[in-house]
């Protein structure tokens, strides 16, 4: 949900959102191939990829989100359940 100008609405990119099932590797995907380090995972809520943060030198989460438009991604870090929209910059 969305709240501005005294009212909250649904983030359009909700509708994106897949059932993905749990993470499928261990580590972020794309630096496992490279041999790159992450700090911080996310899935992506569209294909169930596995994809590093911002603060991760590589940032393959966003590069995900922007070359294949799934832009909802989730954390799955330990304690964390949050879900973030790159395309809207915001959490969902």
């Amino acid at each position: 949900m969305i709240a501005g100008a005294g009212r909250v609405t649904q983030d359009a990119h909700l509708v994106l959102v897949r059932p993905v099932g749990p993470p499928r590797a261990r580590g972020c995907e794309e630096c496992l191939r490279l041999g790159t380090p992450w700090v911080h995972l996310r899935q992506c809520l569209t294909c169930g990829e596995i994809c590093c943060c911002d603060s991760s030198p590589m940032r393959h989460a966003r590069a995900h989100a922007a070359t294949t438009g799934h832009v909802i991604v989730r954390s799955i870090e330990p304690g964390e359940s949050w879900r973030w929209c790159y395309a809207d910059e915001q959490f969902v």
